[in-house]
């Protein structure tokens, strides 16, 4: 169904008003259902109408609009009798006649141009006001309301003339959004757009000067100087004038490297306010650093208690966080709220003997002026006085260190103008009416500005990478933070470093963050004899895993538990802030907390086996779901035939979304488990688990980390003699380095992959290392290097049985023959290489094939079916998070339409390319991209620009030796003067 303007995604279709579109075809709805619009005349009538914004037109002015200077002969009689058909489709209460005349009053918001028009306005007010962020994005809600040219296909002078004016409306929007990408920080994401508007729109200055800027802030400079020198050139040919300007000055701005020019604009942040000292409080820290949102937040509920009901706030956070001095500087600063009084209690919740409700209120009564013979003896009859006592009053209450809700509900005064403070390590989500703040760590930014304030500036200023590491090794835990730059301020001798190193050990990390009566690891102990026994075991063992955090499932695994078992373990511990809840079912520790869970595992745990039990576990469960995840992603691959078996399962996925979800979800987490499962008896399973979730490689999402992974697994299975985990593991770096365009190196460890699984009897990887040196032959053009490597490969896999290797094998086989111009046959293997995938419904590997197949189409001159098979793989690369890929087939786009003398959509999507590869691919394949660009950049006209482009493309290739360089530098060339 066509879009309907102004269509709210899942409102009841049959409830809606008529709708009308002009900023595209001229369409009506009536519920959802298409209303006719009738013969191009007819449309023409209707637009006109619409565009008269309920003003009444008479019947010349139809006529005028519709048919011009030459009317037909009926023309008044034709425009009665569309006026009539229009009347019955839309209704008698929406075309209305009027002293010969017609007029439609659509109702609000049922014409797209009029929201477009609204949302406008809506966009320039938030840019004046400030928020530049909500601008962009009404503005892009404006702009995504055209489908195509507006008034399309309507015909007569009117039409022409309106849509030459929505056209040019639509160009300023654009030029106004892009303005504000670029003052938000978008200006990568833009560089794509602007090139290909600059090569539509090659005369319209202000997106040069959009397109300068972002090239200049994207770290392009010579770029943006050559659009200048582009610009200054067409308009000198074509118009005879000079650029305006503001163009001039952004072209000296950029070449005097202006450091202003490559910022965004900044929005300035909110600042708290000062604290004050009340009578009761205990003292302020005097070098309180950072909190601001918190201290703003909970500033601005402790106010409302002026005006409204009590007001209740609960602060929850692990031991050392600060949220005592936080909730201390909180009240001093909300003082003037409270001019009645401000009452204080350490509830001692954290320790053995909690205080006792009734003795607080008694204490508190006394505060308050009550004389010892009128304080009651009950509970109950307490809290009733304490209550009526407060009555009247404006008092704050801050209740510091609870252990529990039970222990507070008699505490809170209860009335109007009254308000409560709690600080505890568990989460009071059964405190009814109470405003929940969980408190974290310092921001890297505030820890050092605390460290700072405690040694002072000059020690760190001189040593200011060791402080950052020293914040680093604290955590960012203020308690922390506190005792670390304690012993430093009391240590002249010491430097910054020397304390850095002492924190580097994390066996020896807890001990060494303690001075006088303050230490993290007590702090952590308390929390930890709280717990029940099942709960200590939980804690002791998911301290265990490495990774950022850790997920449910995972846990359980850990746990050997049922997932709501672990569920409610896991809960109890974040209520008790010795975990944090990440996010809906995940999970992490505290750095500083982690390491103390170790240190207990270590201590507690019986028997000790349970330990290594505990992560073989998570090991297990790893491996299992990441072999599901690949075998749903790669249907028919019989990888998972070869890996190590597991004792555990892992997750069943029903769909393949769901399953890249998972993966790349799981990225930190998981390769955090293969690095850490490097002993003797693991490191194999830790290797298959890293081939099975290469995608993590491939895409590029996670390139680095997977690298030092694979790097890491490698030196433990030679440390074990392990020549299969070995073989396997090199096999995973040769992926990477080929991914990364690193291709002699790619082909050192395809050949050790064959030789260690030789070796081993091991003929999956063999396969695999054949087929990775025949691409690295193709790719620096030894044709009969790669023809034989591929051969081989196909050979290898045959007699394993491997289909779907040999259909990769035959589509690389492909590309050789391309190379040695034997198209027919290269487009042969690619066919049959698909033919193989879609068997199997491997949509991902036949969208390699199809990548193929697109290059032999192309290459045969058949354009439009080579784009339909580049445009194919591209949809399934792009779905699959395939990022790398999605880039080569933007790019191989590129030269299809190059090919197709279509210049400017090969710009953009040369450039789209090269956003896209941005970090990943390595630099051959990026100079490939920067070749293309210029080539189309140079065919739209921007030759100074494309000249650019070339030069650097040129530099990659000589850097790398690579064959391309021939053929840029005939591009560079002068050309010959006959």
């Amino acid at each position: 169904m066509d879009r309907i303007p102004g269509e709210v995604p899942g409102e009841d279709t049959a409830t809606r008003e008529l709708r009308f579109s002009l900023l595209g075809p001229v369409r009506a709805w009536r519920g959802g259902e298409p209303v006719p619009a009738g013969s191009p005349q007819q449309r023409a009538l209707l637009a006109l109408l619409l565009l008269r914004e309920g003003r009444t037109a008479t019947a010349a002015e139809l006529i005028d609009g519709v048919w011009g200077e030459e009317p037909p002969s009926q023309a008044l009689a034709a425009i009665r009798t569309y006026a009539s058909r229009l009347r019955k489709a839309l209704g008698a209460d929406v075309l209305v006649s009027v002293a010969g005349g017609y007029a439609i009053r659509p109702a609000p918001g049922a014409l797209d141009l009029a929201v477009a028009q609204e949302l406008t306005v809506d966009a320039d007010k938030a840019r004046a006001g400030g928020d530049r962020c909500a601008a962009r994005s009404l503005l892009g809600k404006a702009l995504g309301l055209w489908d195509g040219e507006a008034l399309a296909s309507v015909p007569g002078p009117y039409a022409e003339s309106q849509r030459a004016r929505l056209e040019e409306w639509r160009l300023q929007l654009t030029e106004t959004r892009l303005d504000l990408d670029l003052e938000v920080g978008c200006h990568a994401e833009a560089v794509s757009e602007l090139t290909a508007l600059t090569a539509a729109h090659p005369l319209r200055e202000r997106l040069r000067e959009l397109l300068m800027l972002a090239l200049y802030r994207c770290g392009r400079q010579a770029e943006a100087l050559a659009v200048y020198a582009d610009t200054r050139r067409l308009l000198a040919d074509e118009l005879g004038v000079d650029p305006r300007p503001e163009l001039s000055r952004l072209q000296q701005r950029i070449l005097e490297a202006d450091e202003e020019l490559a910022r965004p604009v900044e929005i300035p942040a909110a600042v708290a306010a000062p604290p004050v000292r009340p009578a009761q409080l205990p003292a302020s820290v005097p070098d309180f650093t950072g909190r601001a949102s918190f201290v703003r937040e909970l500033g601005e509920q402790l106010a409302q208690a002026e005006t409204s009901v009590m007001a209740v706030s609960a602060l929850a956070g692990i031991g050392g966080v600060g949220k005592t001095t936080l909730a201390v500087h909180v009240a001093h600063a909300a003082r003037p709220h409270f001019p009645d009084g401000q009452l204080y209690v350490d509830l001692q919740g954290a320790g053995s003997r909690p205080a006792e409700p009734e003795t607080v209120l008694g204490a508190f009564l006394r505060a308050l002026g009550t004389a010892d013979t009128a304080i009651p003896d009950s509970l109950d009859e307490r809290a009733a006085l304490y209550r009526s006592t407060l009555d009247g009053r404006r008092v704050l209450v801050l209740l510091d260190n609870a252990r529990d809700a039970s222990q507070v509900r008699p505490l809170l005064p209860g009335t109007p103008g009254c308000a409560a403070l709690i600080t505890a390590r568990t989460r009071m989500v059964d405190l009814a009416g109470a405003h929940l703040v969980d408190l974290d760590v310092m921001s890297p930014e505030e820890a050092l500005q605390l460290f700072t304030r405690i040694v002072g500036e000059e020690r760190v200023a001189a040593e200011r990478e060791a402080a950052l590491d020293v914040v680093g090794a604290c955590g960012f835990l203020p308690l922390a933070i506190r005792i670390a730059a304690a012993r430093l301020a009391s240590r002249r001798t010491w430097t910054v470093s020397v304390l850095a190193a002492k924190l580097a050990d994390e066996r020896r990390r807890l001990d060494e963050l303690q001075a006088g009566d303050l230490a993290v690891k007590a702090t952590f102990e308390l929390g930890y004899g709280q717990l029940e026994p099942a709960q200590a075991r939980a804690f002791r063992l998911l301290g265990l895993a490495d990774g950022p955090d850790i997920s449910l499932a995972a846990a359980a695994a850990v746990l050997d538990l049922p997932l709501y078992d672990a569920e409610d373990l896991l809960e109890a511990l974040v209520d008790t802030s010795l975990l944090e809840s990440a996010s809906p079912g995940r999970y992490r520790f505290h750095d500083l907390v982690r390491l103390y869970a170790r240190a207990c595992a270590e201590r507690d745990e019986q028997p000790p086996e349970e330990r290594g039990a505990a992560l073989s576990r998570l090991l297990d469960f790893y491996l299992a779901t990441a072999a599901g995840v690949y075998a749903i992603e790669r249907p028919g691959d019989r990888l998972v035939e070869h890996l190590e078996p597991t004792d555990r399962a892992g997750l069943a996925f029903t769909d393949r979304h769901t399953a890249q979800d998972w993966l790349y979800r799981e990225a930190g987490p998981l390769l955090a488990c293969v690095r850490q499962s490097s002993g003797a008896g693991s490191v194999r399973r830790a290797v298959d688990l890293l081939w099975a979730a290469l995608d993590l490689g491939e895409s590029g999402a996670n390139a680095k980390e997977y690298e030092s992974t694979a790097r890491a697994v490698k030196e433990a299975a030679r440390t074990h003699g392990d020549e299969r985990a070995e073989g396997r593991a090199l096999l995973t770096l040769a992926d990477v380095h080929h991914t990364s365009g690193r291709f002699e190196q790619a082909e050192l460890e395809a050949e050790g992959v064959i030789r260690l699984a030789s070796a081993a009897g091991d003929p999956l990887p063999i396969c695999w290392a054949l087929n990775a040196r025949g691409v690295v032959a193709l790719y620096q053009s030894r044709h009969t290097d790669g023809e034989a490597h591929f051969s081989l490969a196909i050979e290898h896999f045959r007699r394993i049985e491997d289909r779907p290797g040999e259909a990769s094998a035959l589509c690389n086989l492909s590309r050789i023959h391309l190379a040695t111009s034997r198209t027919e046959s290269a487009v042969s293997l690619a066919r049959q290489g698909i033919a193989v995938y879609d068997g199997m419904g491997n949509t991902l590997r036949g969208a390699n094939a199809r990548y193929a197949l697109g290059l032999a189409l192309t290459q045969d001159g058949q354009h439009e079916a080579a784009a339909e098979q580049l445009v194919q793989a591209l949809e399934v690369f792009r779905d699959s998070r395939q990022r790398l890929w999605e880039g080569m087939s933007l790019f191989r786009l590129a030269e299809v339409d190059l090919a197709a003398r279509q210049p400017a959509p090969a710009a953009a999507k040369a450039e789209q390319a090269l956003s896209l590869l941005r970090g990943i691919g390595g630099e051959w394949r990026r100079g490939n991209v920067l070749t293309v660009l210029g080539t189309a950049l140079h065919e739209v006209g921007q030759q100074g620009r494309a000249r650019v482009c070339w030069e650097e493309a040129l530099a990659i290739f000589e850097d790398s030796n690579a064959a391309e360089a021939t053929g840029v530098r005939r591009l560079l060339a002068p050309p010959v003067v006959a």
